[in-house]
């Protein structure tokens, strides 16, 4: 891209504590051939920002003038006349911001051992060779200050920051650089800019190309570094590059991917559990009581269930849902009891080894001692101070954009907009029930037919019930709303929360991760919350069922249960978000990329300058990776809330993961412009979020093994009701089980407006008087018919006791976990403590130093003076003598 080609500088005010500060930026348009090049052509003055911008018409120009004073005449590029303005912090502006900014930097090497872990022990043979990229030089560290220079490690003044410091400070000017003055209120900060279409882009220098070295020598060539050691699917197997990752992109980023790792991890072993405990079910299926039962010609296919919906759905046989009945004992068995209180203890586990790792994150970055009072305040905060306050801690005047009223008023406005959308997602759900409860009768009255009918079908006559289309298509359609719901409450909660005008980035992000993480725990989990603990719970009984809004009849489990159903929900959920955000991480920004260098291509002679190559790229949006987070605590959720019915989950999330770090990878590394590195010292809100859900995840899984499963009916049964005084055997059995656990209702009991119409009646339904149906209720000859019988009361008391006691010991042993495995690593609170000293040390015998050195020529000074004024003095001393004697 050609431009004219000026020397003259374009001045930004910045206004700090010390006063103005000046910032020098070049419009070097003069292209020096070298698409590497990440210097001015004077080759000394690195490029640490790029602004960009169209240069359409006067006005335009008029209206960016007001952000800088102009003093050049700039001709825009003929294609699509855009203007780049590279920003070049000169060392005494690093100075400056390094210290308001509160920058560790290194003031001596560290020559302590460091420590090894067990996690880092394991891992070791998976790193990339240390030939590649070497390993980071470890140092003792201090907050800047520029009055002490001297006392840090400063070999080379334009190597003393690095790249990601300079692009971070001149980010924090940048993002305070007055552009308006009306009045009272001053407008400053290019964000609201970008925002308006003034500036196209804003963004850091990648350093080179991700498929190709950089020529220049002094190059680190740390994205070449991170695509191939890292981002390319080759490496998927190699553990990742966290200290280059740091660098390179931040600490917030960099912490990100440590505990997406740590957490695929920690997965594989959930994984091998799970699938022990899938391929435990499914070696049983066949040799099960529940199922031979079921399967049995002269057992199951004797019983005759009752219809499940009004009139048009006929009688029909147990054994019609033999293969349903084997899929569930895949996954309803005594391995999936074991695999629950196993995810229990694991996701404590998980937790609390997360603490320790990330403690040792914190020391090898140096954010251990990363305070709140270091974080600045968000322009959009600063811009709207108007009211004034005291500072209830320092008791100074401080001013704030909002009085407590009308905080408040905002508090209040956000709280009511997430329950209204809250509100909308179960009137969704309900909608979903209601579509469940009429396709119910649809598939009940057609399915049979067409099955029948058509011989190509015949082979899925077996496996196709109306119960699992009805669940199959349910899902399906949960699942399309989630998504769409999804789509539009992300900038409703976005809304929300810039209208609510938090403090600073730490706080809006967040008050962002709690209303995002509410609605999407209700999205997501309300449809498997009503499988499994609401569905076919009240149904009644065929006699007098159960209706929904007067006419719809309500649903029913299987004879076995809804497990096998929330089973189908969790993973077309799960499967379904994983590759539809998979098809979006990777497809958009590909696509999107190759339509703008399609628009923007020029002849191949055309040499792209390394700035003109970054604007290709695509903006990592402003919460750089808070859907990430959002998308794998989701994920999270569905392995441990729902893990007892689905021991697949965290197989599915272990490969999901694998791809999901290499496809993040790629995607910032190669599709998206260099993001502007952040301080981080943990995961924020996400953690509290984590701890709460590994709470629930107890109590949900109690609940599904002791109401959504048949294991408790079935215990109860073995231990209490297949001996004396229920039956007549003597010895613990489960033969019997099937007839004890449907109740018999009489035919002549049913209404005529429910009764089945002749025309759907099977042909060998002849003679016959009674059906069944799941429930414990007496018979119609009992005194009490249809009421609940004594087997009923048993299996509810045995339900709460199963739940009650799992739960408490569970909660005992995740508390005692918790207490045992501490936080920090004692060896690493040692060594934190003693590199304190270190450093404090350090700093006062440079101080010592310094101070020695600034004072020497004044003791040289003193000393001279003083040795001159005892020679006068002994000479006059001499002279006196001398007179005396003389005079004597």
């Amino acid at each position: 891209m050609s431009e004219a080609e000026d020397n003259d500088i374009l001045e930004l005010d910045s206004e700090t504590e010390e006063g103005d500060v000046e910032m020098n930026l070049m419009t070097d348009a003069e292209f020096n051939g070298n698409p590497d090049s990440l210097f001015f052509n004077d080759g000394k003055r690195r490029i640490d920002f790029v602004l960009v911008y169209e240069d359409e018409s006067k006005s335009a120009s008029e209206k960016k003038g007001s952000v800088m004073r102009r003093r050049v005449s700039q001709t825009s590029s003929p294609l699509l006349k855009l203007v780049y303005v590279k920003v070049h912090m000169p060392f005494e502006v690093l100075c400056t911001y390094a210290e308001v900014l509160h920058i560790k930097l290194p003031i001596q090497p560290n020559d302590l051992a460091p420590q090894s872990s067990a996690y880092n022990c394991f891992t070791h043979h998976f790193y990339p060779s240390e030939d590649v990229i070497a390993k980071e030089a470890d140092f003792f560290t201090a907050p800047f200050q520029k009055d002490q220079l001297k006392c840090f490690w400063v070999k080379d003044r334009e190597q003393f920051f690095t790249p990601a410091m300079r692009s971070r400070m001149a980010y924090y000017i940048l993002s305070r650089a007055p552009y308006d003055v009306k009045g009272n209120v001053k407008k400053f900060g290019f964000n609201k800019l970008l925002d308006g279409g003034v500036y196209k882009a804003a963004y850091p220098l990648h350093d080179c190309r991700f498929n190709v070295k950089s020529k220049e020598p002094d190059c680190p060539n740390e994205r070449f570094l991170l695509y191939n050691e890292w981002a390319h699917p080759k490496s998927f197997y190699k553990m990742q590059p966290l200290d280059l990752i740091r660098k390179y992109f931040g600490e917030k980023i960099g912490m990100y991917f440590a505990w997406l790792g740590f957490y695929t991890v920690m997965l594989t072993l959930a994984a091998a559990v799970g699938l022990g405990c899938f391929i435990y079910g499914y070696t049983t299926r066949e040799t099960s009581t529940w199922s031979k039962e079921v399967c049995d010609p002269r057992i199951g296919g004797e019983i005759v269930m009752c219809p499940q919906c009004d009139e048009i759905c006929p009688y029909w046989r147990l054994n019609t849902t033999c293969e349903s009945s084997k899929r569930l004992c895949i996954f309803d068995n005594y391995g999936t009891l074991v695999f629950a209180i196993f995810m229990s203890v694991w996701v404590t586990l998980f937790l609390e080894f997360w603490k320790r790792y990330q403690a040792e994150l914190e020391h090898d970055w140096d954010t251990v001692e990363f305070l709140q009072q270091e974080e600045q305040l968000r322009p959009e905060y600063e811009a709207k101070c108007i009211y004034e306050r005291v500072n209830p801690v320092t008791q100074e005047t401080e001013k704030v954009p909002y009085t407590a009223c009308g905080k408040c008023m905002r508090v209040s406005c956000g709280i009511g907009t997430v329950l209204f959308w809250v509100l909308l997602i179960i009137a969704s759900v309900v909608g979903v029930i209601v579509y469940r409860l009429a396709m119910f009768i649809t598939f009940s009255s057609k399915l049979r037919s067409e099955l029948n009918n058509r011989k190509e079908l015949e082979p899925f006559k077996e496996y196709v019930t109306p119960q699992m289309a009805t669940s199959i298509t349910a899902s399906i359609i949960s699942f399309i709303i989630i998504m769409i719901l999804n789509s539009v409450y992300e900038k409703v909660a976005i809304w929300i929360t810039d209208f609510e005008l938090p403090r600073t980035k730490t706080e809006y992000e967040n008050s962002l991760t709690l209303k995002m993480f509410l609605f999407q725990f209700v999205n997501y989990y309300s449809s498997c919350f009503y499988i499994a603990f609401f569905k076919g719970k009240v149904v009644g009984y065929p006699g007098q069922p159960v209706y929904w809004l007067g006419s719809l009849r309500n649903e029913e489990c299987d004879p076995g249960g809804c497990l096998t159903e929330l089973t189908t929900q969790l993973s077309i959920i799960m499967t379904g978000k994983a590759v539809w955000n998979n098809i979006q991480e990777v497809l958009l920004p590909w696509v999107k990329n190759l339509m703008f260098r399609h628009c923007t291509q020029v002849g191949s002679e055309k040499v792209i300058p390394r700035w003109e190559q970054d604007y290709r790229l695509q903006p990592i949006g402003k919460l750089g990776l808070f859907y990430e987070y959002l998308e794998m605590v989701i994920q999270f959720g569905f392995v441990t809330l729902f893990v007892a019915s689905f021991p697949l989950a965290p197989l599915l999330a272990l490969f999901n993961n694998l791809c999901e770090i290499r496809v993040d990878a790629w995607k910032i590394t190669t599709q998206f412009r260099r993001v502007v590195p952040e301080k981080a010292q943990d995961i924020g809100a996400w953690q509290p979020i984590l701890q709460g859900v590994a709470i629930l995840a107890v109590a949900t899984n109690a609940a599904i093994i002791a109401f959504t499963s048949d294991m408790i009916p079935r215990l109860v049964y073995y231990w209490a009701f297949s001996v004396s005084p229920y039956s007549d055997g003597s010895d613990h059995t489960m033969t019997g089980y099937i007839n004890s656990s449907l109740s018999v209702f009489n035919i002549a009991d049913f209404k005529k407006a429910i009764r089945p119409s002749e025309e759907i009646t099977p042909y060998w339904f002849n003679n016959i008087t009674t059906c069944r149906y799941r429930d414990f209720r007496h018979p119609p000859s009992h005194p009490n018919q249809y009421d609940f019988s004594i087997y009923h009361w048993h299996v509810i008391a045995a339900k709460l006791a199963f739940m009650i006691v799992v739960e408490h010991i569970v909660y005992f042993t995740k508390f005692m976990l918790s207490y045992m495995i501490p936080d920090v690593p004692e060896a690493l609170k040692e060594q934190i403590k003693r590199e304190r000293y270190l450093t404090q040390v350090i700093l006062h015998e440079t101080n010592i130093k310094h101070f020695k050195e600034l004072m020497k020529p004044i003791a040289d000074n003193l000393e001279h003076a003083f040795k001159v004024l005892v020679a006068f003095l002994l000479q006059e001393v001499d002279n006196n003598l001398i007179q005396i004697l003389i005079s004597s």
